[in-house]
């Protein structure tokens, strides 16, 4: 049709005079020439593209999103996590465990336990570190039982104590922090797990504080503060519930536990946990309340919960948001998250033998730099060291490398083998063997 047109309109151009007649090869001429080009154009890119997607996903892993089709598994790996391969991303490690020296545990009769270490801090040329302390003349006897010195739980009839050391694994027990105050305080029946804050040259201590024994009624324990000049005290009570609980209805209405508070964005960004679902189908999920001065108001977040899994909070500050060590429960335990917002978490890291109720030494926590470089160590604890007749815990050292500034290739490592006997450890128990042997018989009396 291009011809054709061009045809007609030569010959109206040879009638219109000799002018015409000598513009028209040179139009043909620049015709064609920018069909073929345009033609060169529309067809380069397809073999390409089709070579790319005909050979086989490249046998070195890139370090970058390679440009073609991906599986979702391949998708995830380079869009979901910090780096493609475990050992580059920065919030992936393996965690090593070493017994503390200092501490006396009454020859482990359950009388004695220490449990819910804080962030660890450095000041004064030591470190500090605030846990639940609990001695008591038996170990727990369960809700029904308790009375005003028999505890029901490891955290009943409990009080706040700190530790120091030089080392991070010697330590040197300094005695009570926080006393349990008299009834009907917050706190009276007991106060555990505490955290620690540091704001404008003065510390605050975040814990629970229990009005009856714990187990009677959902754990009810609204977070108090005390505050101090120095990390040795003495702390004073704020003698009022400075987070409470939810309201009748909300998943946070019974209680509010684990206190982590940070400075982050010119604030205290303050995260906690709550059980709720009711038992025996306990549902644990973690939430943030906000405030501008460590004394609050504090606002609980309209997006609560922010993290959907988890058992104690564990955060820390991480380039411009908060990582966090989702331990235990939910359908993402076992996993490291990562918000760049502090609020909306998603999974960086799926990693074994995380520690229990991690009180990281998080050098960063309180100077909201807008760099958080991560962390390398901290205590935790562990709860059963005898049996449960004997129930309490202890506390332990945890090293890691979750930092920008450590690259420790040993705890980079992903394919960890372990003895048998780890494994036997987690044995079947009587009721579940007891199911194996009635399928075996019943299997046995149809085959006759």
């Amino acid at each position: 049709m291009l011809i054709i047109d061009l045809k007609i309109q030569s010959e109206k151009w040879l009638d219109a005079g000799r002018t015409g007649l000598y513009l028209l090869p040179l139009l043909l001429t620049l015709l064609i020439a920018g069909c073929t080009v345009n033609t060169e154009k529309s067809t380069s890119s397809q073999p390409e593209e089709n070579a790319i997607e005909n050979t086989g996903f490249p046998f070195r892993l890139p370090d970058e999103r390679p440009q073609r089709k991906l599986s979702a598994a391949l998708e995830r790996n380079y869009t979901r996590y910090m780096a493609p391969r475990p050992e580059d991303n920065e919030l992936y490690s393996q965690f090593k465990y070493t017994e503390l020296k200092g501490f006396d545990y009454h020859g482990h009769d359950g009388t004695v336990s220490r449990r819910d270490p804080s962030k660890v801090i450095f000041a004064n040329g030591k470190y500090y570190v605030w846990y639940t302390y609990r001695h008591t003349p038996t170990p727990p006897k369960g809700a029904e039982l308790s009375n005003d010195s028999i505890p029901s739980r490891d955290w009943d009839l409990a009080e706040i104590w700190y530790a120091t050391s030089e080392d991070g694994f010697t330590w040197e027990e300094q005695g009570v922090a926080v006393a349990r105050p008299p009834k009907p305080q917050v706190g009276w029946r007991s106060v555990s797990t505490a955290d620690i804050l540091v704001w404008e040259g003065k510390y605050y201590l975040y814990y629970q504080g229990f009005l009856e024994a714990s187990g009677k009624r959902g754990d009810d324990c609204p977070v108090a503060v005390s505050y101090a000049d120095s990390p040795d005290g003495p702390w004073t009570p704020y003698q009022q519930v400075v987070i409470p609980n939810g309201a009748v209805g909300e998943w946070d209405q019974y209680s509010i536990h684990d206190p982590h508070p940070f400075v982050y964005k010119g604030k205290i960004y303050l995260y906690y946990k709550s059980d709720f679902d009711g038992d025996p189908r306990l549902v644990r999920m973690q939430g943030l309340a906000v405030a501008n001065d460590p004394l609050g108001p504090f606002e609980k977040h309209p997006l609560n919960p922010v993290i959907n899994s988890g058992h104690e909070t564990s955060l820390f500050p991480f380039k411009e948001g908060m990582a966090a060590m989702v331990t235990r429960d939910g359908n993402e335990h076992h996993t490291i998250q990562y918000a760049a917002d502090g609020v909306n978490f998603e999974i960086a890291s799926i990693v074994s033998l995380l520690p229990t109720a991690a009180g990281s030494f998080v050098p960063d926590a309180f100077t909201d730099s807008n760099d958080g470089r991560g962390i390398t160590w901290g205590l935790s604890h562990f709860t059963n060291v005898t049996t449960w007749a004997e129930n309490h815990s202890v506390l332990t050292r945890f090293d890691c490398d979750l930092s920008l500034d450590v690259d420790d290739y040993d705890m980079k490592k992903h394919n960890e083998y372990y003895k048998p006997e780890f494994y036997y450890q987690h044995a079947l128990n009587t009721s579940q063997l007891e199911r194996i042997a009635k399928t075996n018989q019943l299997l046995l009396d149809q085959s006759e």
